[in-house]
C-alpha cells in the first residue's frame, strides 16, 4: 500500500473531516449504541468541522461499552450492521477491568490491516523478511493483525505459539528470522534465557525488534538494554488496542516518537479531570475516533493512555510526516500514576531509571500505604553484579532524578515473575 499524498496539515484535517462525516452518516440508523447515546444527549449527526465534533459529541468510555455488553449479551449494540456481516471475534485482556468482546466485518478488518502495514513499512520491513511472532495466539487482536498484515506484504511469517522461551530462541536462529515481534519485556526475557542456555545472539539475523504492549519501546534505557542484548538489532515501537486496532508507528527519524496514523484516526489529548484539551507539551489522556472501522466504531474514545500533547504544529516532522507526533510515546496509563510524597510517579519513568542501572535482571514495584503515607519499594534481582552496588545506584538514581527516597529490597534470582505478554510489575499492597 502507498501513503496518501498529503502536503499540509489543513489537507490532512480536510481528509479526516470527510472520513468522519462518512462514518457518522453510516451509523444511522443501524448502530443502536451511538444512535441512542447521541439522541439522549440531543446530539445531531451533522459535523460542521473537527472542532465542532470535539465540542459537541460526547466521549465514549470503556465502562459504557462493558455495561452495554452486559445488558445486551454477548456482543452489545455497538454494531452498525446485522451479525451475519461480521467475520472476526476478538477480546481485550481484561487487565484494566472486565474484558470486552469485539466483532469486525471484513471491511473493518481490511482497514486495520492497512494500518498495520503502515507500521511495518515505517519499520523498514520488506518482502522477503522473515518475521518471528514470539507469543501464543489467543483472542487478543494484535497477533492476528500483525501476522496477516506481514503475509500480505510478502514476508515469511513464523508463529511461535505453544513453545518455551528456549524453543523460540532456537526457532529464531534456525529459521534466520530478520524481524522479531514481541513485548519489550519479552525481548529482554529471550535474551536472559539465551544467556542461561549459552545461546549466542551474535548469530541472530534479527535486525528489527518491533515491540508493543508496554511503554518500554520508547524508553531510552529500555531500548538500549534490548539493543545491547540483541547485537545488530534496532528496536521499533508502536501501539494499539483491541478497541481501536493499530494506532501509531515509531518515527523513522526520531527514536521514541510515535506518529498517530492520521488517515485512520482523529486524535485528541485531554486533561483527564477537566476533559479540556491540554496545552502543548503537557501530559494528558489520548482520545481516539476510528475513521475506518465502520462495523464497530468508536467516537471520541477515552483510551486511558497517557501521552504528551504535541499541539497543532503545521511544521512537518523530520521524517516528512504531518501526523500527530507523541514525544516519548505512551507514557503509561492514566490510572497507573501514583503520588509519592507529592511527586507524580509514572511506571515509564521508573522503568527508565531502573534500566539505567547495570546489573538489574528483573524488578517489581510495591506501592504500600503506611501510616497515611504512600511508599514505593523496589524488589530487585541482580545476577552477576555486586548487589549492594546495584542497590546504592538505584537509591542514587531515584534521589537525583525524582527527589525521592525509595526502598530497595534485593530478592533471590529467579524469584520474580517473567512475562510473555504485558508485564505486571506494579503491585499495590
Amino acid at each position: 500500500m502507498s501513503e496518501l499524498p498529503i502536503h499540509d496539515r489543513n489537507e490532512l484535517e480536510d481528509l479526516q473531516l470527510e472520513q468522519l462525516r462518512t462514518l457518522v452518516a453510516e451509523l444511522i440508523p443501524g448502530n443502536r449504541f451511538y444512535s441512542s447515546k447521541n439522541a439522549a444527549a440531543a446530539i445531531t449527526f451533522d459535523v460542521a468541522s473537527l472542532t465542532d465534533f470535539s465540542e459537541r459529541f460526547p466521549f465514549t468510555t470503556k465502562d459504557e461499552l462493558v455495561a452495554d455488553q452486559s445488558a445486551n449479551a454477548p456482543f452489545g449494540t455497538n454494531l452498525t450492521y446485522s451479525l451475519d456481516r461480521y467475520t472476526r471475534f476478538h477480546q481485550t485482556s481484561g487487565t484494566a477491568g472486565s474484558p470486552l468482546r469485539w466483532l469486525d466485518t471484513q471491511e473493518s478488518w481490511d482497514w486495520m490491516l492497512e494500518n498495520w502495514q503502515r507500521v511495518f513499512m515505517a519499520a523498514g520491513a520488506k518482502p522477503g523478511d522473515r518475521v518471528y511472532f514470539a507469543f501464543s495466539f489467543g483472542p487478543f487482536i494484535g497477533f492476528w493483525l500483525a501476522f496477516e498484515s506481514a503475509a500480505k506484504l510478502g514476508m515469511l511469517c513464523i508463529p511461535g505459539g505453544g513453545l518455551s522461551t528456549a524453543a523460540r530462541l532456537k526457532a529464531i536462529l534456525d529459521n534466520q528470522a530478520t524481524i522479531l515481534c514481541c513485548t519489550p519485556s519479552y525481548a529482554l526475557r529471550l535474551a536472559e534465557v539465551a544467556q542461561q542456555e549459552n545461546i549466542s545472539l551474535t548469530k541472530s539475523r534479527v535486525r528489527r525488534i518491533i515491540v508493543a504492549g508496554e511503554p518500554g519501546g520508547s524508553i531510552p534505557a529500555v531500548r538500549h538494554k534490548i539493543e545491547s542484548a540483541w547485537p545488530g538489532a534496532k528496536v521499533f515501537d508502536h501501539h494499539g488496542m483491541t478497541e481501536v486496532g493499530p494506532v501509531s508507528y515509531e518515527c523513522p527519524k526520531r527514536a521514541g516518537v510515535l506518529h498517530i496514523i492520521g488517515t485512520g484516526f482523529y486524535a485528541e489529548v485531554i486533561d483527564s479531570a477537566s476533559t479540556k484539551p491540554v496545552l502543548r507539551g503537557e501530559a494528558g489522556e489520548l482520545v481516539l475516533t476510528t475513521l475506518g472501522r465502520f462495523g464497530s466504531p468508536l467516537l471520541r474514545y477515552r483510551t486511558g493512555d497517557l501521552v504528551r500533547s504535541p499541539g497543532q504544529s503545521q511544521t512537518p516532522c523530520a521524517c516528512g510526516s504531518l501526523e500527530m507526533a507523541l514525544e516519548g510515546g505512551i507514557l503509561g496509563r492514566v490510572d497507573d500514576m501514583v503520588i509519592i510524597r507529592g511527586v507524580n510517579v509514572y511506571p515509564s519513568a521508573v522503568d527508565e531509571l531502573v534500566r539505567r542501572v547495570e546489573g538489574v535482571d528483573e524488578y517489581r514495584v510495591l506501592i504500600r500505604e503506611q501510616s497515611s503515607m504512600r511508599e514505593l519499594i523496589l524488589e530487585v534481582e541482580s545476577l552477576g553484579a555486586s548487589s549492594e552496588q546495584v542497590k546504592a545506584m538505584l537509591l542514587h538514581e531515584f534521589e537525583i532524578s525524582m527527589g525521592l527516597r525509595v526502598g530497595v529490597n534485593l530478592v533471590p534470582n529467579g524469584s520474580l515473575p517473567r512475562f510473555e505478554m504485558k508485564a505486571k510489575r506494579w503491585v499495590r499492597c
